[in-house]
């Protein structure tokens, strides 16, 4: 997938403006950009209209602009992050579908945020505790399709890592329409589309 030179605009000023430069180039690390590249690769199947896509602990919203820089169809982006200083960052490098009013960021704790769009992307599983996740997933609608990802880096911030993929189909309680692993140098992460069980 080819980066247009609009959006690499925005991604410059993103990290220019941000707060802590350094923390928003973390972002653009090689296995960062490879897992949500193979995101959007196996989720387009499972997309064949204009979705309102929300990205639960959508950090300074790479993964949303590579979204719309794909052919995947997409009506609204909304991106939620806890930490109040990616909002403005994500704002950034999402600037041209802001404009557009196809781009939203959002501070909130995803887990208490609801939601009706019609896919919900999770890809920070690692980062809140079972307990969190089953209210994360208590608070979605059984009609969105869910792209969960996490995966075995043992560090600090981590708090419920998967030792395999199977551990992480047993942690997620979703009817797996698809599940895989992408093996990077420093971990292994693990993806789950699928729906709530009913």
């Amino acid at each position: 997938m080819q980066i247009d030179l609009e959006h690499l605009h925005y991604w410059m000023c993103a990290i220019r403006e941000s707060e802590d430069p350094k923390r928003t180039l973390d972002a653009f690390w090689r296995g960062q950009i490879d897992s949500k590249l193979w995101l959007i690769e196996n989720i387009k199947p499972f997309i064949n209209r204009p979705n309102n896509i929300d990205i639960h602990g959508g950090w300074v919203g790479v993964l949303a602009s590579l979204i719309f820089q794909s052919s995947m169809p997409v009506r609204k982006i909304r991106s939620i992050d806890i930490d109040h200083r990616c909002e403005t960052v994500s704002r950034m490098m999402n600037k041209k579908e802001e404009i557009d009013g196809r781009f939203e960021a959002v501070t909130a704790d995803m887990c208490e945020a609801k939601s009706t769009a019609e896919v919900v992307i999770n890809t920070s599983c690692e980062h809140i505790t079972q307990k969190q996740y089953d209210q994360w997933l208590m608070n979605r609608s059984r009609e969105s399709l869910l792209i969960l990802q996490s995966n075995n880096y043992e560090i600090s911030e981590h708090v419920r890592i998967a030792s395999s993929l199977e551990e992480f189909v047993k942690q997620s309680h979703v009817n797996v329409l698809w599940k895989g692993e992408l093996k990077l140098s420093l971990y292994t992460r693990y993806m789950i589309i699928g729906k709530i069980d009913v």
